[in-house]
């Protein structure tokens, strides 16, 4: 089990709104430990980059003074704040800057302004997580339009060939999806009845990790899905869906919240309602340093996630490489993204356009989550 290394860096935000989790969350980044933080995909492993990396982690042909805009779902959740730091260490890495924008609410029309707003500014890319697939792409064809490279990470946008995109995908959709479902079985004993419990309905990720549950499911007959709820990436909105859950089935058996915000909300009430944690069992995606002392008391046993200060160092890095000219959209494009190494573009698939996929999940339990520390 790899440990992750990442230091916070400096970002000018817009607006300057955290929460004080969020703030929390960034400074677990930068508790992170020295150890080594290279996770490069598959896809990647063994193929030169059309750019070296120097011994100061700037690579060779990037354009100096590139303006990013970071676009998150929300400038609230704890999850969003590690990914836009990531993206504003790479950009500090190569001489650029972040510029971290977006609404307080996961909707498309929160995150609409702050594509204006790098469109009035000249920037020389977008970097955004679509809160829906399709409401955001007249807007950010407005910004191609003016050549302004355009990134999605951690939620895709699905804008048909224009304007044309790169995906840094947080790990394969599939496997994401395919995984929550079978930690759970294992530990229910592949029988029961289950729900889920989402971020926003629209979010592009989530849906396609909960066709792939679905998918999955079919594998074990015995577990009957009765419900999907959606809690927005909101705890208190959260904390009313479990509860109506609940509520209305009785005999519920497990709980699948692919979202860090519905899987610590879950966590702390299961937490505070013990007699539950006799029939109910909680699996998702989590960050580990909200999740520690849930899976240390046994609330949780087992959950997964990949490291967010990556995912957005390389969507950073990959949108650096698209607005200097040393990487492309074509399949087989590479670029060397700092620490984590080099990565190609892969081809387009059913649904997905060009993408670079970060590496599988780590799963997390009581004998490895004190590893982690972001």
């Amino acid at each position: 089990m790899k440990r992750f290394s990442q230091s916070p860096a400096v970002t000018v935000r817009r607006p300057a709104v955290l929460a004080v989790a969020a703030v929390a969350a960034v400074t677990a980044l930068a508790a992170c430990s020295s150890g080594s933080s290279s996770s490069s995909s598959s896809a990647a492993a063994g193929s030169p980059a059309s750019t070296s990396t120097s011994a100061s982690g700037s690579a060779t042909g990037i354009k100096k003074g590139l303006v990013v805009y970071f676009i998150p779902k929300d400038t609230q959740n704890p999850y969003e704040v590690l990914a836009d730091a990531g993206g504003a260490k790479a950009l500090a890495e190569l001489g650029g800057k972040v510029v971290v924008s977006s609404g307080t609410a996961d909707t498309a029309a929160a995150q609409i302004p702050s594509i204006q707003a790098a469109i009035q500014a000249h920037a020389d890319a977008i970097v955004i997580a679509g809160n829906d697939p399709s409401a955001l792409c007249p807007s950010l064809e407005q910004a191609s339009a003016q050549g302004i490279k355009i990134v999605s990470f951690d939620s895709d946008v699905s804008c048909g060939s224009s304007p044309s995109h790169l995906f840094i995908n947080q790990a394969n959709t599939e496997s994401i999806g395919t995984s929550e479902v079978d930690i759970l079985a294992k530990e229910i004993g592949s029988t029961g009845q289950i729900a889920i419990l989402s971020a926003a309905a629209s979010a592009t990720n989530q849906n396609s990790w909960i066709a792939y549950m679905k998918q999955e499911l079919k594998k074990y007959p015995n577990m009957k899905l009765v419900s999907t709820v959606y809690g927005n990436d909101d705890p208190a909105t959260s904390l009313t869906v479990l509860q109506g859950l609940l509520s209305a089935y009785p005999n519920l058996k497990g709980i699948i919240s692919p979202t860090t915000v519905g899987i610590q909300a879950s966590a702390q009430y299961l937490d505070t309602h013990k007699s539950l944690l006799k029939k109910i069992t909680l699996t998702g995606l989590g960050l580990p340093s909200q999740m520690k002392p849930y899976v240390e008391d046994g609330t949780v046993k087992e959950f997964e996630l990949w490291n967010p200060s990556n995912l957005g160092y390389l969507a950073g890095y990959a949108a650096a490489a698209l607005a200097s000219g040393t990487a492309t959209l074509s399949t087989g494009s590479a670029f060397t993204a700092g620490t984590l190494g080099s990565y190609k573009v892969l081809a387009p698939t059913a649904g997905v356009g060009p993408s670079v996929v970060l590496g599988p999940p780590y799963v997390f339990d009581k004998s490895n989550i004190a590893q982690f520390n972001f």
